[in-house]
This record gives C-alpha cells, structure tokens and sequence, in this order.
C-alpha cells in the first residue's frame, strides 16, 4: 500500500506533506479500513526506496549498453535566475530498442561556466559508472559549450544542433519581428481588441485564426508567429483605422522581407522536426537533411533580393561551422542505413563541398577504420566466448565417449571449427554491406514506414560485427531537442528529486507555471 501511495506521490508530484492530510487518510481509510496513518519523514522515505530501485535497474541497463551518447541542455528559470542542466543517456538495448534516459538534473551556481558544465558532466557519468562507454555528446549552440567540449574532448565527440545560424539570420530583420511581436501583443492584450481584430478579418475573408507570441529564445516559434501573421498582413492596416492607438504597422517591404524568411525558415523547421525526434533514430537521417538545408542556402545566396543574399551569408557561415565538426560520424551514420549507404554520400557531398572527392575517401577511411576497430573487438569477444566453453564442451564431449575415436574426432573437429571462425574472409561484412546495394522501400517510405533498428535487428545475424557498429552510431541524437521532448515516467522523478532536493520551493512553482504553459518539455518538467 505505501509503495502504491509512494508512486502516487512521484507520478502525480505531491508534497510529501499530503499523506497527513485529513481528507487524503480519510479517504484511504475508506478504501482499505486497515490502513495506518504514516508521516512526511516515512513519505520520502518510501520515495527515495524506489528511487535508488529504479536506479539500480537502470544501472544494470546502461551497463549492459555498448555505447551511450549523450545530450545536455542547460537553461535559467525566467523569474529566479537559477542556472540548470540535463544530462540524458541515448542507446539502444539488447532487443534493438531505442532508450533515452534522463542521468541527471543539477543545478549549476554561477558564474557557470564550461569547465563547471565539464566537470558536472564527468561526475555524473562517474556516478553512474558509463565514463568509459561514452560514445557522442550532443550540445546547443551556446558559446560555453566550446570550452566544455575542449575539456571533454579525450573522451568524447561532438555533433551540435542543427541551427546554421538562424538566429543571426533574424536578427537581421529583428525591426520587422519586433513590430510584429508588439503588434500581436497590443491586440492580444484584451478580449475586446481581440474580437475587433477577429471582425476585421472576417470582413477582409481571411481565415480565423488566433495571433500568438513567440519564445524570442526559440526561432522555431519565431517562425510560426511570423507565418501567422502574415496571413493577417491585410488585416492589420485596416485594425488601425479601428485602433487608433495602433500603431505597429509592418510596410509592405517589411512583410516581403518576412514572408522571404519564412520560406526559407519553413525548409528549417520541417528538417528540425525530422532531426530531433525521440521514438526514432536520428543520426542516419541527418546527412540528407543538410543537404536539403544546403540547397535552400545556395539558392538564397544567389536570390535577387539583397537582404536575403545578407541573411543567409551569416547562416551559411554558422553552417559550414557546425557540419565540419560532425559531417564525418554523421555520413557514417547514413552509410548504416541500409537505404542510402554510400549512395547517399556520393549524391550530397558534390552540393555540400567543392572539393567533394577528397571528402567522400575521407568518409570511406573513416568507416573502415571505424569498422577495423569493431572487428578487433568482435574477435576478442569470440576468441574470449571459444576459451571459455572450448573447456566445459570438451568435458562433456570426452565424459560421453572417452576412449573411443568418437570423442576424439569432436574434439579435433572443433579446434577446426574455432581456428576456420576466427580467420579473417576475403571480404569483410562491410564490403558485402555496401556491394549489396541500398534498400528499397515499397509504397511512399518515409520516416514512420521504416525502421533501421528493425532492419539491423533481422539482419544481426549476418553482419555480426557491423550490427555492433551501427547499434552505436545509430543510437547518437543530433539535437539536444531530442531530450527536452523526453516524456519522463513518475519514477524518474526521483532523480530530481536527489540531485536538487536542496532546492527551495520556488523550483516546484516554476515548474508549474511552465507545465500550465504548455511546456511540456524537460525545460519544464524537470524540476519536482
């Protein structure tokens, strides 16, 4: 029963206090007359028996994992000006199935700065004893994480958000956001400007939609407020006639220039979606998302119109940056999936490089390489397997037929066995990967009609040491959005709970005001 009342209180995130509450214990005692009144202090008792239960399942899951990448996001509370950061864990278990799990929840005291976020990061990981299976780490955009991947970079890789630069790409046209931003807010302000506003667009037969305001921080949602509103464009000059207090008013230059960037942001928007879903893998769908990206900044640098040649010079800029960090685990990654392979590479990397050969070998001596090591590996991990049961078979072998050829025979037959097993084949599983050819999807494809891990998962049995590969690649998350969209189960909270129990009770109130916000992403769930 108080496991039962523990988990409520986790999952539904009441204060430990409610157990003494009259109404909550006379509503138990109805339900189960034998029930016995606990305190607060047996409350969180009870809770933190699950936490370290939970955590010791967890441990034996991420122990059991080849590899593990991670994502870290940091943020401050709005009001409280409270530095936070999550660490969550990317990898596929042994059934091929996709894991993300929340590692830890910390509050960070300023000044914060890389190497705090570094060490935060190492000792998380110590705790939970994975420093040595780290395989990626994803970060945001944020100057600080230079430094941290600089401290970091002995044990980890690195692979940043896809952003090329938005932001800076806005900002050139932040004059034109702002008056839209303080147009919306001005109408939004009061039911009665609301409902004019709606009249007005009735009358100019535009569709009703509701305007909303943006999160300035997120260009995602700067985007969507834009496109909305540019459908409203027409009905904001003839609102002021209504309003004569109104007075954000775009020109019809500055809504061109918007609706500009909107196109160009629309091909930005559908590639983050892609890229930073959380149900699926990510990694071998980032490679042709850059190069769709890439194609929408070449034909926006040769665009008549000379604020958009300006806007996307410095998103170009930030996007050769950014992809030269990673462009090589992540062409490896698409290489792994079984329906570009190769071929992908050899199609993109002409738009996306000049010197588009020298970067194709580089990707075919990585992969090998890559592959070499994995090999290695799977060796000592059969020769290790044959050394351990070659004694125990031999046995039973010998114990059933000893003195007769029989016995003998085996025992010969399989010091063949194991000596044939462990040479090394003309060709290798990633020779016969690639000459294979790339698999073809019947009827329209997509994303959610196809699943690399399924896919490796039948196929493990013939490539045995490239499974083990593409086990690890394929389990590296290209955004840190991939943890703030991480629906996390009422037990996790525990973790929370022991990382920044010290924490006062405003955590709990910010939480909820993002929660009614409707930010149900770790940046506004994370806190108990």
């Amino acid at each position: 029963m108080r496991e039962a009342i523990a988990n409520w209180v986790l999952g539904t995130e009441q204060p430990f206090t409610v157990v003494e509450e009259v109404l909550y214990v006379k509503m138990i005692k109805t339900a189960q007359s034998q029930f016995e009144k606990f305190s607060r202090a047996t409350s969180r008792a009870d809770c933190f028996k699950i936490y370290e239960h939970e955590k010791k399942k967890l441990k034996a899951l991420t122990k059991a994992a080849s590899k593990i990448s991670l994502t870290t996001d940091c943020w401050r509370s709005s009001h409280q000006r409270v530095e936070y950061m999550v660490i969550t864990g990317h990898f596929i278990d042994q059934n091929w199935r996709l894991q993300k799990r929340v590692l830890s929840f910390v509050h960070i005291p300023p000044p914060r700065t890389g190497l705090d976020i570094a060490d935060c990061i190492y000792k998380c990981l110590k705790d939970w004893e994975i420093e040595d299976k780290i395989f990626t780490i994803s970060v945001d955009n944020e100057a600080y994480n230079d430094r941290v991947v600089r401290t970091l970079k002995e044990k980890f890789s690195r692979v940043k958000r896809l952003s090329c630069g938005v932001k800076d790409g806005l900002a050139k046209i932040e004059r034109v956001i702002g008056e839209v931003r303080e147009g919306i807010k001005y109408i939004n302000y009061s039911e009665a400007r609301r409902q004019v506003f709606s009249n007005v667009a009735h009358q100019r037969q535009i569709r009703d939609r509701k305007l909303f305001l943006d999160v300035p921080t997120r260009w995602n949602s700067t985007y969507d407020m834009l496109s909305v509103a540019l459908k409203f464009k027409d009905a904001f000059p003839r609102y002021a006639e209504y309003e004569p207090h109104f007075r954000h008013l775009p020109t019809e230059l500055d809504w061109k220039n918007v609706e500009n960037v909107c196109e160009i942001l629309k091909v930005f928007k559908v590639c983050t979606n892609i890229i930073s879903g959380s149900d699926y893998p990510t990694s071998n769908l980032y490679l042709i998302e850059v190069f769709r990206v890439k194609q929408t900044l070449d034909k926006g640098s040769l665009s008549e119109n000379a604020f958009i040649r300006e806007m996307v010079s410095a998103m170009k800029e930030k996007f050769d940056k950014y992809w030269g960090e990673c462009h090589l685990v992540m062409a490896i990654a698409s290489v792994l999936d079984p329906r570009f392979k190769m071929k992908l590479v050899e199609f993109s990397f002409p738009i996306i490089y000049e010197n588009s050969e020298n970067h194709v070998e580089e990707v075919k001596n990585a992969l090998y390489l890559m592959y070499s090591e994995y090999l290695e590996m799977h060796d000592t991990l059969v020769r290790e397997a044959a050394n351990n049961g070659s004694g125990h078979g031999g046995n039973v072998v010998s114990g059933r037929s000893e003195g007769t050829s029989l016995g003998s025979g085996w025992e010969a037959f399989g010091e063949f066995i194991k000596n044939v097993d462990l040479e090394i084949p003309k060709k290798s599983e990633l020779d016969l990967y690639l000459e294979e050819g790339v698999y073809r999807e019947q009827g329209q494809g997509g994303i959610g009609s196809f699943s690399a891990l399924e896919w490796w998962n039948v196929h493990r049995l013939k490539y045995r040491v490239l499974s083990m590969m593409a086990m690890d690649v394929l389990a590296i998350p290209i955004s840190t959005v991939a943890s703030e969209l991480l629906l996390v189960p009422g037990v996790e909270l525990l973790i929370r709970i022991e990382l920044h129990w010290h924490q006062k009770r405003f955590v709990l109130e910010e939480i909820l005001d993002l929660i009614f916000l409707g930010a149900l992403d770790l940046d506004g769930d994370d806190e108990d």
